[in-house]
């Protein structure tokens, strides 16, 4: 499409409205007031509409699209609100059955809509996406029109411009009108406008940095997007869970196994009634148990070998650390923050051998097996051996009446031990075979088979677990800045103004127009200063002459 020149000379983009330098109206406008938004440059996404490009570019550049995506991103939001994300339902639960037990068929719905890992899922990830884009298009489409405008526009003004201006009056009454406008010249430059001067003529400006405001905005909102988006790659976001039991230690998720951590003890601190009487109504009215802190008493630790094959991890002491909610553990990056924990986990049991058939001594035929990590066979000096067959440390039976474990959690501990007295051969014959658990003891051969040996629970111990939340997040700094720019341009926007004042003399006839982007009432006050220390009068508000005058016939920004 063909550029436009103006009579003063400039090339006008295609679809202009406004000449960028004199403001000589290029198209034909009935209309009392200019159209004075983005200065009547031509917007790309107003100009061309053929090609698909075009069309991809005015969606985009549409606000009220932008507006919408918004909308959408929210209401999506607070859906994945309703229950937890699949990262914070309990270790070792399959979601698919999860929300379903838990929520029923809204859970199930829930599930099965993509709400359970709303964050990490292609269409949310589309949608945020789809706002980075609207918001760049949607800036681009703007603000290039609005630089132009701005960068190009002269002192002096088309005279069919200034007429078209909200503020606007001819003074003929002035006697001496370069004098008065020295004087004006001198005012406005004391109320801190940028004075332009051409051919005699007069252009005040102040506020122009607030134009940008809108745009400034944008920016820090896409930075503010990458920075989310960024938490989709690699290495710049973690956000892993962690259950450590009281004495052992954990490998710490994300680190490579370079960090450990040791669970030296779990504390919950309750408020006592008798000793903080101050806190007694309280205390009842909660029902008598008010946590007044919860800690994980811990030792960090970092593998000091490069763990090869065969070769056991060895680890150094870091730094000791209480970690509380809210006072995280912090190392290289990562913070480990308490957010949960258990009491009294099955931690191991201890069994006994008895027989009432066999000769052998059996009284020292105790054994201890730990629920976490038990061992495969158990040997003994009189010879006997005995061997885990099965563990099931949540123990269940499926659908089709067969033994399983729910999760790898000693909630419901059974096993399947096989003993070999010292006569039998572990490699060619079978044991004696018993599913040991919670008030459960079974032999297992087949009918007929003699069972001479009973494995009976003598004692169990059990543990508190800490539920510590493992956090690294190198996508801060740029929702940070990103935040700071968006603060920024929306101060810039919203507490200064563009305002621009013309006085401009056409054969002994001064023309004076002003306009605002906003605050009008600012302008209007300046202008009252102006006529009270010159002789310019006040200029005429044209759109208070209108308000009796058909719509058809209004205009302006």
């Amino acid at each position: 499409m063909e550029k436009v020149k103006c009579e003063c000379g400039h090339v006008n983009p295609y679809g202009t409205y406004l000449c960028e330098s004199c403001g000589k109206p290029l198209l034909e406008d009935t209309s009392k007031l200019a159209n004075m938004r983005y200065e009547g440059v031509a917007r790309r996404s107003q100009t061309y509409r053929k090609t698909m490009v075009d069309k991809i570019w005015n969606f985009f550049s549409s606000v009220k699209v932008g507006i919408w995506i918004i909308v959408v991103i929210l209401l999506a939001s607070s859906l994945g609100t309703i229950f937890p994300q699949e990262m914070y339902i309990p270790p070792g639960q399959n979601p698919t059955v999860y929300y379903e037990q838990e929520y029923g068929i809204l859970g199930k719905l829930y599930y099965q809509l993509g709400f359970h890992n709303l964050y990490r899922s292609w269409w949310y990830i589309l949608l945020i996406a789809s706002l980075g884009i609207s918001l760049v298009i949607c800036s681009l489409d703007r603000v290039v029109p609005l630089y132009r405008a701005l960068k190009t526009q002269r002192v002096t003004r088309h005279e069919g411009f200034l007429k078209r201006q909200r503020l606007f009056l001819e003074v003929n009454s002035i006697s001496n009108i370069s004098e008065e406008l020295t004087k004006a010249e001198k005012i406005l430059k004391d109320r801190r406008y940028k004075v332009r001067k051409e051919n005699g003529n007069i252009l005040a400006e102040k506020g122009r940095f607030s134009r940008w405001g809108p745009y400034v905005n944008h920016i820090g909102l896409i930075i503010f997007l990458v920075g989310g988006m960024l938490r989709f790659f690699p290495g710049m976001y973690l956000d892993e869970y962690i259950w450590v039991r009281e004495g052992e230690e954990e490998v710490i998720n994300g680190t490579d196994g370079e960090y450990f951590l040791r669970n030296n003890e779990f504390i919950i601190d309750l408020y006592d009634e008798e000793e903080e009487e101050h806190y007694a109504e309280a205390i009842e009215r909660a029902g008598g148990t008010i946590v007044r802190n919860y800690q994980t008493n811990a030792t960090l630790l970092k593998r000091t070998n490069e763990g090869t094959v065969g070769s056991e991890t060895e680890l150094e002491e870091v730094k000791e650390a209480e970690i509380r909610v809210n006072q995280p553990l912090t190392f290289d990056g990562f913070s480990l923050y308490q957010v949960d924990y258990k009491l009294n986990e099955l931690s191991t049991f201890t069994f006994r051998l008895e027989s009432e058939t066999v000769d052998d001594d059996l009284s020292d035929m105790e054994f201890v097996v730990n629920l976490n990590d038990p061992q495969k066979v158990y040997e003994f000096d009189n010879g006997y051996r005995i061997e885990i067959r099965e563990y099931f440390p949540n123990f269940t039976f499926n659908e089709n009446r067969e033994p399983t474990t729910i999760n790898r959690i000693p909630d419901n501990p059974a096993i399947v031990f096989e003993v070999f007295t010292p006569d039998m051969d572990p490699e060619e014959e079978t044991g004696e075979l018993s599913l040991i658990g919670i008030q459960m003891n079974e032999h297992l051969n087949p009918d007929g088979d003699a069972h001479d040996h009973t494995i009976r629970f003598t004692n169990a111990e059990m543990v508190d677990v800490t539920g510590l939340t493992v956090r690294k997040d190198n996508t801060l700094p740029f929702i940070i800045v990103g935040g700071i720019i968006f603060m920024i341009g929306l101060v810039q926007g919203s507490y200064w103004f563009h305002r621009r004042i013309w006085l401009q003399e056409r054969d002994g006839i001064l023309l004076v127009a002003g306009h605002a982007n906003k605050n009008w009432h600012g302008l209007k006050k300046d202008f009252h200063y102006l006529s009270e220390h010159t002789e310019i009068d006040m200029p005429l508000d044209q759109t208070e002459a209108m308000t009796s005058e058909p719509d058809s016939q209004k205009g302006g920004e």
